[in-house]
């Protein structure tokens, strides 16, 4: 075990668990309940584990080997249950590198930056208005203080007040100038990978008080210096085999039965079924549903709550190899606003290790470029000139370099979170005392998000199935500054 980490008592009789799902999620539970005793076998229908946070080995027209990722992954300060998970296998954090600045950049060279600002509230709020130069005197005058504040105000009754109205409908209403809105809040309601239209503005205030108004550890993050894969998921793999956990790589669950519970899967192989006495939902929203629309045995409510949830518009990565570097004055990471489809730039040699070895060895940059919320009707010729002429536009010195390979992805998998969706969303607890969801779909009874979200689902349901507290499952402060007025 893992220095620093302190065994779980084990039960006395093992139960068989199937974990649905090798994303972060699945691995989160199969972690807690291969340490509390039980017998876990995961099953994942890619030939890697880590979900959207995965890396497979893929090899370059040079020939050199390297692991492509779904893109750039940011471990936010207080992702703290996914820092107790990464514990198992690097107590230290060692793979973590901490990033100076978060800038946003804008056309015409404006920018915004959250280097040393401060991680209180509401000291964060007011040095952030005092450095930017998108709001004046008779602009502040402008905005709607009361409905601004509720941004400060996130408690228990935020959904019912805030669900069922979008995130552009409530960002409007605020009456900051475009640019300062845009460069203040657009940037951040984008990072959910839902467009603002149909993205809830009770979920976008439980995420700005997870991140922002109610995070005391600040908005800056930490990077991985290695692919995923050999920094965590190979890693973890090992650590859960040599617990007894067993891996189906390659195989899809396609259906369930119970009484007693039976789990069919379809692999290379061919199918094969498992017994079990628990099983943990973890599959993306697709998967789910396929899962869900095949096995009747799982019944209401549970057949229906899974059926309501829906996936978000597209969202693209596009990881180039230039022939030349970028200037070396480049953030690791930018957010960009008012630039067409482009939401960030990543560049990759100021993160990896293998991109920096690339780099080191060619003189040339390793660039990945995002886009979310991608309107589902364009097509990739599109996307791809979207992109290249927004890294034109705030990286110059890239418009001679040439691409030496590439790789681009365009996947439609996330979550959506629309408006009115809060109350039909399923938790981790089912009406099945023997099946638990997990994945960054789930409601969960504090604010939480992306890969936070999905391993504390994962610790949660492990919890449920272990019947007790195996895994102490941190959980950030519930509500905000104002929610005493119920704004």
């Amino acid at each position: 075990m893992a220095e620093g980490h302190r065994p779980h008592l084990r039960r006395e009789e093992a139960v068989k668990v199937v974990v649905a799902g090798g994303g972060l999620a699945g691995l989160a539970a199969a972690t807690v309940l291969a340490e509390g005793g039980a017998e876990v076998t995961v099953v994942e229908k890619e030939r890697f584990l880590g979900g959207r946070a995965g890396a497979w080995p893929d090899t370059l027209a040079d020939g050199t080997p390297f692991q492509m990722e779904r893109g750039f992954h940011a471990f936010f300060r207080q992702y703290h249950n996914l820092r107790a998970l990464m514990r198992r296998v690097d107590p230290t954090l060692a793979h973590l590198t901490p990033q100076a600045d978060y800038p946003i950049y804008a056309p015409g060279g404006r920018a915004e930056s959250f280097r040393d600002l401060p991680t209180r509230t509401p000291q964060n709020i007011v040095e952030l208005v005092r450095r930017t130069d998108t709001l004046g005197l008779r602009d502040l005058l402008r905005v709607r203080a009361l409905r601004t504040s509720a941004m400060l105000g996130y408690g228990p009754h935020t959904y019912a007040r805030w669900d069922h109205v979008s995130a552009a409908a409530y960002l409007s209403s605020l009456r900051f100038p475009e640019e300062a809105k845009e460069l203040l809040f657009g940037v951040f309601a984008h990072s959910f990978f839902n467009p603002e239209e149909e993205f809830s503005a009770g979920e976008l205030l439980m995420q700005f008080h997870f991140y922002f108004t109610g995070n005391p550890d600040g908005l800056l993050f930490d990077t991985l210096d290695r692919p995923f894969s050999a920094a965590l998921f190979d890693p973890l793999r090992a650590y859960l085999e040599a617990r007894g956990a067993r891996f189906r790589l390659g195989a899809a669950v396609e259906r369930v039965e119970r009484e007693p519970l039976r789990v069919h899967l379809r692999g290379e192989g061919g199918p094969a079924t498992l017994e079990a006495d628990a099983l943990v939902l973890a599959l993306n929203v697709p998967g789910l549903r396929a899962l869900a629309a095949a096995s009747p045995d799982l019944g209401e409510p549970l057949r229906g709550q899974i059926g309501a949830l829906e996936v978000t518009w597209p969202f693209a990565v596009w990881r180039l190899w230039l022939d030349r570097p970028v200037r070396p004055e480049r953030p690791a990471f930018a957010g960009t606003a008012q630039t067409g489809l482009l939401e960030n730039i990543s560049v990759y040699e100021k993160v990896e290790d293998e991109s920096r070895a690339w780099a080191k060895r060619t003189g040339g940059s390793v660039v990945e470029l995002h886009g979310y919320a991608i309107p589902p009707h364009l097509g990739e010729e599109a996307i791809r000139a979207d992109l290249l002429t927004g890294l034109h536009t705030h990286y110059p010195e890239t418009r001679t370099a040439r691409v030496l390979d590439e790789r681009f992805l365009l996947e439609r998998d996330c979550p959506a979170f629309p408006p009115g969706s809060h109350a039909r969303r399923p938790t981790v607890r089912t009406a099945l005392p023997e099946v638990v969801l997990a994945g960054d779909f789930v409601r969960l009874p504090f604010p939480s998000a992306l890969m936070e979200r999905a391993v504390s689902s994962g610790f949660l349901g492990a919890n449920v199935l272990l019947r007790r507290d195996a895994e102490p499952v941190h959980r950030p402060p519930a509500t905000g500054l104002l929610s005493a007025l119920r704004l």
